[in-house]
């Protein structure tokens, strides 16, 4: 019985290390292929160039039936067969524009979430600290662009956190100086000294949890 008993706790410590290694697995594919981060950029940015794109490809088929119809007029005998040729060219080209302007507004998506991303994630790392979250290194994924810009706000950062310790370790000083100070200080001026000790407490207590 003892035997058994612990075979089924097994088991059963197997079966939620298993659900949990597949259900992290599960978010982890789920933000990795939301590919639409900042939807207003991404599909704003794509459409436009798919709108040049198609704009300027008008160009070949207008020359191409403009020539179509120049053959036409010069001979008379195959006007029957090229009208039935252009009909058939019109639709094939259509299908032709159609599937290649689909491709490049997936690529162009596909292209502009390497920039949204970055983007993205800067912003909510930034609104964290800004909430009161610590101060930690900024990193994109590989594969993204501007890891120089995640470089040089990790190194602000960086600096922005070292000068904070800085100022911190003056306040204790100031903080000391204080506490040497009320002793000899007149009864009526005890008072300031008490707001000032309060308001520098009050500084650090706000920013140390950050570093």
């Amino acid at each position: 019985m003892p035997a058994t008993s612990s075979w089924y706790k097994f088991q059963e410590h197997f079966m939620m290390v298993y659900k949990t290694l597949n259900r992290n697995k599960a978010l982890a594919f789920y933000k990795r292929s939301i590919f639409l981060v900042n939807p207003g950029f991404q599909l704003s940015f794509s459409l436009i160039v798919c709108s040049i794109i198609f704009i300027s490809s008008l160009l070949y088929p207008i020359i191409l039936m403009d020539f179509l119809t120049e053959l036409m007029n010069r001979f008379p005998a195959i006007q029957e067969n090229m009208k039935l040729a252009q009909t058939d060219l019109i639709i094939f080209l259509g299908v032709i524009q159609l599937i290649f302007i689909s491709m490049v507004f997936i690529m162009f998506i596909f292209l502009t979430h390497k920039i949204a991303g970055p983007m993205h994630k800067l912003k909510n790392h930034l609104a964290n600290i800004r909430q009161g979250g610590p101060i930690t290194p900024l990193t994109f994924r590989n594969g993204d662009h501007f890891h120089d810009v995640a470089e040089e706000v990790s190194l602000f950062l960086e600096t922005l956190s070292a000068n904070q310790e800085s100022d911190f370790q003056y306040l204790d000083e100031v903080a000391l100086y204080i506490d040497n100070l009320a002793p000899v200080v007149p009864d009526d001026k005890k008072p300031v000294l008490s707001e000032i000790s309060r308001r520098l407490l009050d500084i650090k207590s706000r920013y140390k949890e950050n570093l």
